[in-house]
């Protein structure tokens, strides 16, 4: 998740009534909250047809997320006790609110939020990577979400990582220390290097890991594949190339087949470990301006996934590889340079007739915050995003980033959407 940085920065060009058992899937909510009250499948029976919501369903989610402790653990090193509390309490806030689905990050940094035998225990936990933080707070996520009514995506991030470039930093046991051939520093971070394909298959055996132990709803990833531009700095894969390139016109088309790579794959793989699971991904929201591309969207983005993050999302789409698209149109109605009024037709049009769920991804953290633009002043905003994105039949809901601020509330801006548009609890579309 890009988050508050690149969303913001890659506009202008600058970079970037009995509740269900636990452990049951969590689109089963108490009857009385839902407007769709038709039975649940079978158990062992193929999910209903993916894209324009059933009636009575919409994805209402928030997005929860550990990197740098930006919303749960509130700081590392807090008791296992504090965590688990504070991790319900992020839960009840999403059933007060009327949301469905909690999209947790379980894998921030390369690392885990569950005991993996892959990689270490992440250090935002107990403050020390590889250190055992005495409880399973995704296996806990899991079942407390679902005793909720709430769906779980778990969120990993594929590539990242350290937001640091000293390898030395990282526990000994790392991956990333064991094999640094694996690694690239880049913008004063550490990335795999998605161009080896040792790297993509252990990428996705970490993440695939998460979904064998965990009764989880969805593998979800954010817009991190090749990082966000930086002015001056290489991202220095050139002898990947030189040793997988060679079928390719230029090192740009190499690098996108390497992210489809990773997509398809992890698709396929998703669906042989456990069919009734869903993959999602959140990307930036702008796939290309028409400016380069006659069939992009009318924005004048600094960032294009396409050209600048080498991730052709509207391919994603068009060839099934993905569940459904959450793009994160983090702007304002008017907004010049990226208007979200003229992003939500163009995602509208791309899903069309796809089978592939369209839910928009709002920016909470943007209402009220004095450095934003006068529209995010007004917590009719985002109400009026909804509103907006309603008279689009692909909009099936929308993701609110981030947990912090669905509960905080500062100017109002959520208890306006759900008292606008969320006036009983929902399943989320299957």
């Amino acid at each position: 998740m890009n988050g508050a940085a690149g969303a913001v920065l890659a506009v202008t060009g600058t970079t970037g009534a009995a509740l269900p058992a636990p452990g049951t899937r969590g689109s089963a909510l108490p009857a009385t909250d839902v407007t769709d009250t038709a039975p649940p499948p079978a158990a062992g029976t193929a999910p209903a047809a993916r894209g324009k919501p059933h009636r009575g369903r919409e994805f209402r989610g928030m997005w929860l997320a550990t990197v740098a402790n930006r919303d749960w653990p509130s700081r590392a090193g807090l008791t296992a006790g504090q965590q688990r509390a504070e991790l319900l309490r992020h839960l009840d806030t999403a059933v007060e609110r009327r949301l469905n689905t909690v999209v947790l990050q379980v894998r921030p940094t390369a690392d885990a939020l569950w005991p993996s035998p892959y990689e270490p225990w992440a250090q935002y936990l107990t403050g020390t990577q590889g250190r055992d933080p005495g409880w399973d707070p995704l296996g806990t996520a899991v079942d407390e979400a679902h005793a909720r009514g709430l769906e779980l995506h778990a969120w990993f991030n594929p590539y990242r990582v350290a937001n640091h470039a000293d390898p030395s930093r990282l526990v000994a046991s790392h991956p990333a220390r064991i094999h640094p051939e694996w690694v690239l520093p880049y913008g004063g971070k550490l990335y795999y290097n998605p161009g080896l394909p040792e790297v993509r298959s252990f990428v996705q055996d970490a993440m695939l890991d998460a979904l064998r132990r965990y009764d989880i709803d969805a593998v979800h990833w954010d817009d991190y594949f090749y990082p966000y531009p930086v002015a001056g700095q290489v991202f220095a894969d050139d002898e990947a190339y030189a040793r997988y390139g060679g079928d390719f016109p230029d090192k740009a088309s190499w690098r996108r087949n390497n992210t489809d790579l990773l997509v398809s794959e992890m698709s396929a793989r998703i669906k042989e470990t456990d069919r009734r699971a869903a993959f999602g991904i959140s990307p930036f929201g702008v796939w290309r301006n028409a400016a380069t591309d006659p069939e992009g969207s009318d924005t004048r983005a600094g960032v294009q996934t396409y050209d600048d993050l080498y991730a052709d999302t509207r391919k994603w789409i068009r060839e099934g590889w993905i569940d459904y698209v959450l793009p994160q149109l983090y702007w304002n109605i008017g907004l010049p340079a990226a208007d979200y009024a003229k992003l939500l037709p163009w995602w509208d049009a791309v899903v069309r007739d796809t089978g592939v769920g369209l839910y928009i991804g709002e920016a909470l953290y943007k209402a009220g915050d004095p450095a934003q633009p006068a529209a995010w002043q007004d917590p009719g905003e985002l109400s009026r995003h909804l509103e907006l994105a309603g008279t689009y039949p692909s909009v099936g809901g929308h993701c609110y980033f981030s947990a912090k601020e669905v509960a905080a509330d500062p100017i109002g801006a959520m208890t306006t959407v759900v008292a606008d548009h969320y006036p009983t609890r929902v399943r989320p579309p299957k």
